[in-house]
């Protein structure tokens, strides 16, 4: 039974249970993409079915996760299948349960506040808006938002961190960041924000056939 139920696994070379980080982002990026297209209809259409889907999904998930095995979730088999040809990157364990156990308490809120209660609310949008960055920045950052909050809650550093931010160390000449990239960037913002100011009227035009537009110019 110890073998079934188990968080982590014995990887040589490790003194504590790991887990795989790219199996990991790879189930974020499956669940981010589902949350993002339930919250989406939701809003626009009012039809809260496929949230209330996800909800029950991503609840079940969580807790084969947390209670049973990370190696019996469905999102992760399917991520780790994904992600087969691509060399592990092993993080420690503890840290992701400690994050997890965060997802599963809110999962299990909106359980009881959309699908029992079948209602919506400011609580429930911030929850939802909390997990689409939780899994934004795991699936395409690779940082684990929650796995933060282990080391402040326990007091102690988490051991193979994604990255190996856990140690410290200087960054690469690559990795630094000059403030004419920083500019850049923030050019880039404001180009983004301008355009919104000058153009939204008529960007938001609705699109017409490309065919008729072809004939009637004939």
């Amino acid at each position: 039974m110890s073998k079934v139920i188990k968080f982590g696994e014995d990887v040589d070379g490790y003194v504590i249970p790991v887990l795989n980080e790219r199996e990991i982002r790879a189930a974020a990026g499956i669940l981010f993409v589902w949350a993002f297209l339930a919250i989406v209809i939701a809003i626009t259409k009012g039809n809260f079915a496929m949230l209330k889907y996800f909800i029950l999904a991503f609840l079940l998930d969580f807790l084969i996760r947390v209670f049973i095995s990370p190696k019996f979730s469905p999102t992760l088999i399917i991520g780790r299948w994904i992600v087969r040809r691509q060399v592990p990157e092993y993080v420690g364990a503890a840290q992701k349960k400690f994050a997890w156990v965060i997802g599963l308490i809110m999962g299990l809120i909106m359980l009881v506040l959309v699908v029992f209660v079948n209602s919506y609310s400011p609580i429930t949008g911030l929850i939802c808006l909390i997990c689409l960055i939780f899994l934004l920045f795991e699936s395409a950052f690779g940082i684990c938002l929650g796995c933060l909050f282990y080391g402040w809650y326990y007091g102690k550093k988490a051991q193979y961190c994604p990255g190996e931010v856990c140690e410290i160390k200087d960054r690469h000449e690559i990795q630094k960041t000059s403030w004419a990239q920083i500019i850049i960037a923030l050019g880039f913002i404001a180009f983004i924000v301008g355009s919104v100011y000058l153009f939204n009227e008529v960007f938001s035009e609705k699109p017409q056939d490309l065919w008729k537009i072809l004939g009637s110019g004939q």
